[in-house]
């Protein structure tokens, strides 16, 4: 199935139901009084996320949702019924936009994630609530509240713990299928890869991460070239980017160095953030490379690139290297979570900390008669 990660749809909330007016009309009781029951409240529209589904595809045929309207009330202290709520399943990930305001509803990050879209409209009261010791037979009723309407659209990141970066050809797919169980298409022409590949990493039976395989960048992909700008969004999401450089091209007239230097400069262009985003460098068929010239090749481009990170030496074809690597990647992002959860630990102590220094004598805390 194709790839879809952008959907634009219509929620509409249904409406509350009318309350009315009505009188006890029953043999023996001349003056039963108001008995006019409540309008339903209208169904509202929920957005669900769900780890099962992995493309927004029902979301480009189906565009439009609405809930029911609540039921009018009616006599006999008959309330109408409220109408059922809509529950929308999309994939873990998903951005939720206004198409109108630009809002950001809600990014839906956790699996069973739930977020309102659009509320139902509550119902109208009926004339019983009217009733008072001066007005025993009111004839006042309200009408029930719409329900909302919004235009929505939906963009889906792929949560992945690394993206990997670089011009079409460098290598990615054949990197991906080397160290994951993603099997993607791999060709010797530009542009194989049309949609994002996620493959999960076993580093032992219970070790794993998710790397994410994006199309190919090339100059210009940020101003709309090629087709790597509809995929940046993906690599907003991922904790550490792997910039896979072709260290043999073909052409003699490739300069490995330029295409690597123009892959940062998008990056750049596209979202200050995304390229502030850790990266490390992985020069990849070194198997093309003759034995003896590797090292100086190596060097050369290091230095002309002009690169102070992470340097890892791979053949993604012969798979020499990528073990090295994978141990790395799976070290790195033990060590990001351990200090993601430190300071999780330390914020939810300082707040116990400011709990328990309130002064209980303090006049701001005291219940005022």
């Amino acid at each position: 199935m194709k790839f879809i990660d952008e959907a634009k749809i219509e929620v509409i909330a249904g409406d509350g139901g009318n309350g009315v007016a009505s009188f006890c009309r029953e043999k023996f009781r001349p003056f039963g009084g108001p008995d006019g029951g409540d309008g339903g409240k209208g169904g509202t529209i929920w957005a669900v996320a769900d780890r099962n589904i992995n493309t927004l595809v029902d979301y480009r045929f189906s565009k439009l949702h609405k809930a029911r309207d609540g039921e009018n009330g009616r006599g006999a202290d008959c309330y109408g019924k409220g109408a059922d709520d809509i529950f929308l399943r999309m994939p873990v990930g998903t951005l939720i936009i206004d198409h109108n305001t630009g809002e950001h509803i809600a990014d839906l990050t956790e699996h069973e994630q739930v977020v309102m879209l659009a509320k139902g409209g509550e119902g109208g009261w009926g004339n019983i609530h009217f009733k008072s010791s001066t007005n025993r037979a009111p004839r006042q009723k309200s009408d029930g509240k719409e329900g909302e309407r919004r235009e929505l659209r939906l963009e889906l990141k792929v949560l992945a713990d690394i993206g990997l970066l670089g011009q079409p050809n460098a290598g990615k797919s054949t990197f991906i299928s080397a160290v994951s169980n993603a099997r993607p298409k791999i060709a010797d022409y530009p542009f194989t890869t049309l949609h994002p590949n996620l493959g999960v990493v076993r580093v032992s039976h219970e070790k794993s991460f998710v790397i994410a395989d994006i199309p190919g960048l090339i100059e210009g992909a940020a101003d709309g070239a090629g087709l790597g700008v509809q995929f940046l969004r993906h690599l907003q999401r991922t904790g550490l980017l792997l910039h896979i450089v072709d260290l043999a091209p073909f052409e003699d007239t490739v300069d490995p160095v330029k295409e690597a230097k123009a892959i940062v400069k998008e990056l750049q262009k596209y979202d200050t953030a995304l390229f502030e985003k850790p990266r490390w460098l992985v020069l990849n068929k070194l198997d093309m490379v003759p034995e003896e010239e590797r090292k100086k090749r190596v060097k050369d481009f290091v230095k002309r690139f002009g690169w102070k990170g992470p340097v890892f030496e791979i053949s993604a074809l012969t798979r020499d290297g990528c073990a090295e690597l994978i141990t790395e990647i799976y070290g790195y992002l033990e060590q990001k979570r351990a200090l993601e959860h430190r300071a999780e630990e330390t914020h939810m102590t300082e707040e116990a900390r400011g709990i328990a220094s309130i002064d209980p004598d303090d006049p701001r805390f005291k219940v005022q008669d």
